[in-house]
């Protein structure tokens, strides 16, 4: 497995893996009153939307040439962290 597919596979597993524990979440969520509930449904927009952005960072990676690919890792990474940030963010305020 060359160095890129590694890197695209562990990416994918923690965003995989951070989209399933918003499912959870949401899950959770749906027993709240209706106005935390409404909150909530903005903020899980908003996860969603970052969610989107770095499943699209991640396919320009794929897509990227195996010269270039490793140059775009520090932005990938940059949005999933903010990705991860705002999910426990999010949940730490349930």
């Amino acid at each position: 497995m060359s160095k890129k597919n590694a890197y695209i596979e562990k990416m994918k597993l923690q965003l995989d893996e951070l989209n399933a524990k918003m499912n959870k979440v949401d899950a959770m969520a749906k027993d709240a009153k209706e106005e935390a509930r409404d909150k909530y449904q903005q903020e899980m927009t908003l996860l969603r939307k970052q969610s989107k952005i770095a499943i699209a960072k991640l396919d320009e990676i794929k897509s990227a040439s195996e010269e270039t690919w490793e140059a775009m890792t520090s932005e990938m990474e940059k949005v999933r962290d903010a990705f991860i940030h705002s999910f426990h963010y999010f949940k730490s305020q349930l």
